[in-house]
């Protein structure tokens, strides 16, 4: 009976901890969105944690961890005594800085490694959509990216190799308009970059496989075939996916048997 108690005690605990997460991460959500589109500048000082929590209906409890939040992505400084103040509210700088802190949750988890492969599949299928609706798709950039591939194809430059295909996914995202969109692959492609390498390590096709599906994405953009260039981007970001999960896998296996 004690255990049955103390065990409906925890779950209880355990919802209002949940409650208590989800209410401040959507008043750190808020309010961060009013410092990146300008109506909190920097200077200005956020209302009172007490002003704040009857704003939202929260507690100030809250309230004060939806701010540590913001102060952990460098867009708030707290001192004692005073308001919290703004003191960053470019796209760029908080950009930098969540990329810093998705490197470090990479240093602890390599798990999180997958979950970059499906922003990266979500952010370059949705480049192909915009692409493909313009006349002109194919920019010197994407073309000059997948030369640079072919040569360090024919002259059996592994590293050359993946340096060029990341080029050329980089070329697809800055041959938008979307600036926003440039900002946040920008801020991501050193780490797109090493995944690329360390999922190629894994025996998977030959380098004149990987070019030739690469050219066949581009012929397909350059026919403005929406569908068909979208599927086939999806399935080598898909398959790269896979080669990360058996790199990881095999990375955890050598830890434990030295661990043994």
């Amino acid at each position: 009976m004690e255990r049955m108690m103390r065990t409906d005690a925890e779950k209880a605990n355990g919802g209002l901890l949940k409650r208590r997460e989800r209410l401040h991460s959507e008043v750190s959500s808020i309010l961060e969105s009013r410092i990146l589109n300008g109506e909190l500048k920097v200077g200005d000082r956020l209302d009172s944690e007490s002003a704040i929590a009857n704003e939202f209906g929260v507690s100030t409890r809250s309230v004060r961890e939806a701010i540590q939040v913001l102060e952990t992505k460098g867009l708030v400084r707290r001192r004692h005594g005073e308001r919290t103040e703004v003191v960053r509210d470019d796209v760029d700088g908080y950009l930098e800085t969540l990329a810093v802190t998705v490197r470090q949750r990479f240093s602890t988890d390599p798990d999180y490694l997958l979950q970059l492969m499906g922003v990266r599949r979500m952010i370059e299928a949705e480049v192909l959509e915009m692409l493909t609706d313009r006349e002109d798709p194919v920019t010197p950039a994407i073309e000059a990216a997948l030369a640079d591939m072919r040569t360090a194809r024919d002259e059996g430059d592994f590293s050359g190799f993946v340096n060029a295909d990341a080029a050329f996914h980089l070329a697809l995202v800055h041959a938008t308009d979307n600036q926003v969109l440039q900002h946040i692959y920008d801020n991501l492609s050193g780490l797109i970059n090493e995944v690329m390498h360390i999922s190629s390590r894994v025996p998977t096709k030959s380098l004149d496989e990987a070019y030739a599906e690469h050219a066949s994405i581009f012929d397909l953009i350059r026919a403005r075939d929406k569908a068909g260039s979208k599927a086939l981007l999806r399935a080598q970001i898909d398959n790269s996916a896979d080669y990360l999960r058996q790199a990881i896998e095999k990375s955890n296996q050598k830890k434990a048997r030295k661990e043994e």
